[in-house]
């Protein structure tokens, strides 16, 4: 490969980047509004009704088809990387749901008057080694010529409908836990605009490629009640959709959030990704900060949009050491972020702990 495409720099052929592409909460909903009636499908188990993962349609058989797509606009400049890290995320909707991931196939827009071809095809090669890590095809796809890059995957996958999760089944009283460290949005921001250290950027890497494929295994456990992934809303976002859909609020001690070691670095630098504000505006008035935490401070992590981010998992009491020693052993973060509780005025009461 040529050095001119080498040093391509794929972040500044789009506006956005990674999960922080999403659409706002808020805007979503506008969208996704209709006044038609929902058609009565009655295998399919997840769908519209619900702002889960993925869908889930039952075989039949005692098990569930999960079906998913996911992609977005580049996160880091290099291509392969970006691959990796778009099939990693659009495969995690699958572990999200408990689920085993089968099939995979590509979706690409390129702007082919701006970027060579061999660029693209390093992408796909990229996504070709992480759905080879998954242990699944990247069985196809489709491409378009586009004003900016984007890739990403559909996914299908497999799951046994007793251990099918949802993100709004959580109970009253159940331990939460979070298994990566938030600050992708704000390292990727600080990568974009030339700030990121070197060093800094193989743990930004490393976490933007790591497939939540324990989500498949927290899949088995009866009393993991509710699970998601966090991603372009950030923490807040998708706890809040969490309390929501199961009628509950949530009590987050501020000092239990684990961050990437370097990311308060980044925030006194202003690496801010406007996707971050954009959430705040969506949902902060459903969340309760307690007195001495800075809004501002503490919206700039928990609103801060994750790509392929750690799961959040809402699991009972009798189970929460059994979950924290899977973890463990996993080498994810494996210490409880907060605690389900009765539904209260707010959906998420930030303490300090």
């Amino acid at each position: 490969m040529s050095a001119t495409i080498n040093n391509i720099r794929l972040t500044q052929f789009s506006h956005g980047g990674g999960c922080g592409c999403k659409i706002a909460p808020q805007v979503l909903d506008t969208i996704l509004h209709s006044q038609l009636a929902t058609p009565d499908h009655k295998n399919l188990l997840v769908g519209n009704s619900s702002k889960d993962d993925a869908a889930a349609y039952d075989l039949g058989n005692g098990t569930a088809l999960i079906s998913t797509t996911d992609f977005f606009m580049p996160i880091v400049d290099d291509a392969q990387t970006f691959g990796k890290i778009a099939s990693a995320n659009a495969i995690s909707d699958v572990y999200a749901m408990g689920g085993k991931p089968v099939l995979a196939i590509a979706i690409l827009g390129w702007p082919v008057d701006k970027i060579p071809a061999e660029v693209a095809q390093q992408v796909i090669e990229g996504a070709r080694l992480i759905c080879a890590e998954a242990g699944i095809p990247l069985a196809g796809g489709h491409s378009i010529d586009s004003p900016e890059p984007i890739f990403g995957l559909a996914v299908n996958g497999l799951v046994n409908i007793p251990q099918l999760k949802q993100n709004n089944t959580a109970k009253e009283g159940d331990i939460l836990f979070l298994t990566k460290p938030l600050g992708v949005g704000i390292l990727s921001t600080a990568q974009k605009r030339s700030l990121l250290k070197e060093e800094h950027l193989e743990v930004l890497l490393k976490q933007l490629t790591q497939l939540n494929s324990v989500g498949e295994a927290l899949g088995k456990i009866d009393a993991v009640h509710a699970m998601t992934d966090v991603t372009g809303f950030g923490l807040l976002g998708h706890l809040i959709e969490m309390c929501e859909g199961s009628k509950l609020s949530a009590s987050v001690p501020y000092d239990t959030i684990p961050l990437i070691p370097f990311t308060p670095d980044y925030v006194a630098l202003k690496a801010i990704p406007g996707a971050t504000k954009r959430n705040w505006a969506s949902y902060g008035h459903k969340v309760s900060l307690a007195g001495g935490i800075d809004e501002t401070a503490a919206y700039t992590v928990l609103a801060d949009p994750q790509t392929n981010g750690g799961l959040l998992i809402s699991v009972g009491k009798e189970a929460a050491d059994l979950v924290q020693q899977l973890l463990s052993t996993l080498g994810l973060y494996a210490q409880p972020i907060g605690q389900v509780t009765a539904l209260k005025e707010k959906s998420v009461y930030i303490n300090k702990g």
